[in-house]
């Protein structure tokens, strides 16, 4: 059975084996706190949700492993017309966009498939970021051809970003930014636009509070900051419902599909399923292990780091992995209410087709890069065009 695996589950196994946990931990959080949904909307038919989310994974799992078999070096080709289609996806969904939750964030597909433009764009922008430093690492220090096209680029997503989804736009720019420093974007030149980034969020919080219906979800950012930094349990009721979750789990939980309030938190099955998570399996079983796979992830993309001789494989890696962390840890954060609420789901435990998906890809991208590692090792070869 291991050698079948091998032969064809190409890559790093330890990603893969955290694919396998990470998906069973979705199935079992994803039955257990989609009950009143289910007696809502499909008629008590307690298994709707669950073949639903195996659908999802078995999907997204074809799609890793499809992902996985493409040479990297076709994504270098690409980075720019992705790009592209980014921004006018982007364009499309503030112009055209479905609004879910009072926001426009989606786009409806022939068949009444959504998916959020945001995840695309944040992909496309982490792969041309790691292409354009890859191919300046000779002058990477200097301002007009190194570091002016990047945070041209990052602007753009960021600002169509911003109008719907806040976090998203926030949480992309900080990837930018992390990724530009590891790939040796002059530091000097990162404190500016993180100075210029510091003064621009200050100013949209300060129109939000002066004119909250200045911005399409003013209204919303004001009530999480202020509920936030209130503790009033009526305008934060989601954390406060997730903080009780997380003190009735305790070290070992209650049990699976023991969970209570999961009938009260808010999109249980999303925003909030590590709090579910934490009150069924505890602190032991639920909450440390899934802090541990994430960190173990970006460990695992920094091995690949290590023993890459090339630059744009290596930030390719870096920059999917920790942009998958850095939303996990973010989700973690504002259940255990370290953080305002912000709407980011757990990549690859939440409920979620079009997440799901982009999740996959990016997963699939790092067990690519792993895998032509692992030939380079195996045969000893390595291409001119590969160099970069």
């Amino acid at each position: 059975m291991k050698v079948y695996l091998a032969r064809y589950f190409k890559g790093d196994p330890v990603i893969w084996a955290i694919i396998v946990v990470l998906s069973i931990y979705s199935l079992l959080a994803v039955y257990s706190s989609t009950g009143t949904l289910v007696y809502k909307y499909h008629g008590g038919n307690t298994f709707y949700f669950l073949f639903k989310q195996t659908s999802f994974l078995i999907v997204a799992i074809i799609v890793t492993y499809l992902t996985h078999l493409v040479h990297y070096k076709h994504y270098l080709r690409l980075s720019k017309i992705l790009l592209y289609i980014s921004v006018f996806l982007l364009l499309f969904t503030l112009i055209m966009g479905t609004s879910l939750n009072s926001a426009t964030r989606w786009i409806t597909l022939p068949g009444g498939v959504t998916f959020q433009t945001s995840d695309f764009a944040k992909l496309s922008l982490i792969i041309y970021i790691s292409k354009h430093l890859a191919v300046h690492q000779e002058n990477i220090k200097d301002y007009e051809q190194a570091y002016k096209p990047l945070i041209r680029w990052v602007g753009i997503i960021v600002v169509l970003i911003l109008p719907a989804n806040f976090s998203t736009a926030a949480m992309v720019f900080i990837i930018s930014v992390v990724l530009m420093f590891i790939g040796r974007i002059n530091v000097k030149h990162l404190l500016r636009t993180a100075g210029l980034g510091t003064v621009g969020v200050f100013l949209i919080i300060l129109l939000i509070y002066q004119f909250p219906n200045s911005l399409p979800r003013g209204e919303t950012w004001k009530a999480r900051v202020e509920s936030f930094l209130n503790g009033s349990s009526e305008d934060n009721y989601q954390a406060e419902q997730a903080k009780i979750a997380i003190a009735e789990g305790g070290i070992f939980g209650k049990g699976p599909g023991n969970s209570t309030q999961r009938n009260f938190i808010p999109h249980p099955y999303s925003d909030f399923i590590y709090s579910v998570i934490i009150e069924e399996y505890g602190l032991l079983f639920g909450a440390l292990p899934l802090l541990i796979l994430y960190l173990w992830l970006l460990f695992r993309a920094g091995v690949l780091v290590r023993n890459s001789s090339r630059t744009f494989p290596a930030l390719l890696a870096i920059g999917l992995s920790f942009s998958l962390v850095f939303q996990a840890m973010l989700n973690m954060a504002v259940n255990v209410n370290l953080f305002p609420v912000t709407g980011q789901t757990i990549p690859f435990v939440s409920l979620g087709g079009s997440s799901l998906l982009f999740t996959s890809c990016a997963l699939g991208i790092i067990l690519s890069i792993s895998r032509s590692y692992q030939n380079e090792q195996k045969h000893g070869t390595e291409t001119q065009e590969d160099n970069n």
